[in-house]
């Protein structure tokens, strides 16, 4: 058998890379091997994850909040946090999101719309994994529309009163603060809630069938009272979380491509190994045809969330563009998983592949941060001038 290529190493793509952004991709690829992939079959199963430990595993090698300044933050570049997400992804998508969430979810929204008082007071602690943070944005019947949030702050005297719900929130239920979006007298706006605050519940989701290995809650706010001090002091309008979400969705943009990069090595392993009809699957022209498909589709994505993070850290990112990079690589890392199945046949749905796994988070990473259809509408809008949301 002749030698083989890395699905990633057809183009030679790791050459566009730094030395210093591949030296980060290895720490994030040792810890994943070393942390999670002994044990996410088995997590997975039982819908469970050691999350806070993870946290802090993860926070003494600087993946936490990795691409921030100062406050313990490492200071990295977009690119090296995007293939940090790759890795964590590669071993699975709740570890990922527990990264996600915790650096550019809510140590990003302190970290841009603080007060010097609260970056203080939270974002080294954050860093080192040893508080957990989470974002609370979506509710129970607002997702797609967070301009329609239900979830009230009224002033009291010189305290806040926050009075709503928050759905689907990934790590609240283990988290020592939110942040939580609220709408006011003066439009929304972003308050820092400790989770033992009285009057706030975090209830953890069961039976998902997707994304078992990340920790989900619901918040509930019942007239929780907070300091004036609570309040972001730099977040005014729908466009603070709005450009959170923004953030976030380039490691998604990564992350995507770690699922389907583990799903394709996988399939390849499986069909050069599996034999049938006296050859090996992989020797099948329809088998091959379906590998080298994927294997383009994956370079692509590649080379377009590069593209995307080196903007980033030009200062040119534009948030229509991250939806191009949402789209398609979700979209295609979808599909690869799906592909991936058929060729791994009954085997393919079993946890002692990670295959299944990965099709199942992904369903879930289509649609959470901007579903697949407003990923679509922004682009339109975009090229029409036209918005069609409404």
């Amino acid at each position: 058998m002749a030698d083989r290529l890395a699905p990633l190493g057809l183009l030679g793509a790791d050459a566009l890379l730094s030395d210093e952004e591949r030296a980060i991709r290895d720490v994030a690829r040792r810890i994943a091997d070393e942390k999670v992939r002994p044990h996410i079959a088995d997590w997975f199963e039982r819908g469970t994850c050691p999350a806070r430990e993870l946290a802090k595993d993860f926070g003494a090698v600087g993946l936490l909040g990795m691409h921030l300044t100062g406050y313990g933050c490492a200071g990295a570049s977009a690119v090296a946090y995007g293939l940090t997400c790759m890795e964590l992804e590669a071993a699975d998508s709740g570890v990922r999101s527990l990264v996600s969430v915790q650096g550019a979810l809510a140590m990003y929204a302190i970290w841009r719309y603080g007060s010097e008082e609260q970056k203080s007071s939270w974002l080294p602690g954050m860093a080192r994994g040893e508080l957990i943070g989470c974002f609370g944005l979506t509710e129970p019947d607002h997702g797609s529309d967070p301009a329609s949030m239900a979830t009230r702050a009224r002033r009291d005297g010189e305290d806040w009163v926050l009075h709503g719900a928050k759905m689907w929130i990934t790590n609240a239920p283990i988290a020592d603060v939110s942040v939580i979006w609220a709408r006011s007298d003066a439009g929304v706006q972003g308050f820092l809630v400790p989770l033992d605050t009285p009057g706030v519940t975090a209830n953890e989701i069961t039976r998902k069938l997707s994304l078992r290995a990340s920790v989900t809650g619901e918040i509930v706010l019942d007239d929780v009272r907070l300091p004036a001090d609570a309040v972001l002091p730099g977040a005014r309008g729908l466009k603070a979380p709005l450009s959170c979400l923004t953030e976030a969705r380039l490691g998604i943009v990564w992350g995507a491509l770690g699922s389907a990069r583990d799903c394709l090595e996988t399939a390849v392993d499986y069909a050069c190994e599996r034999e049938q009809f006296g050859r090996p699957v992989a020797a099948f022209q329809l088998t091959q045809a379906k590998l080298a498909d994927m294997a383009v589709e994956l370079n692509k994505g590649f080379l377009l969330a590069l593209h995307l993070s080196r903007a980033a850290d030009t200062g040119t990112l534009r948030p229509e563009m991250v939806s191009v990079g949402k789209l398609n690589n979700v979209r295609e890392a979808l599909a690869i998983a799906r592909t991936c199945r058929t060729i791994l046949g009954a085997n393919g749905i079993s946890g002692e592949y990670p295959i299944m796994r990965h099709a199942m988070n992904l369903e879930s990473v289509l649609t959470y941060e901007g579903t697949s259809e407003i990923h679509t509408l922004v682009l339109g809008q975009a090229l029409t001038g036209i918005s069609a949301f409404t």
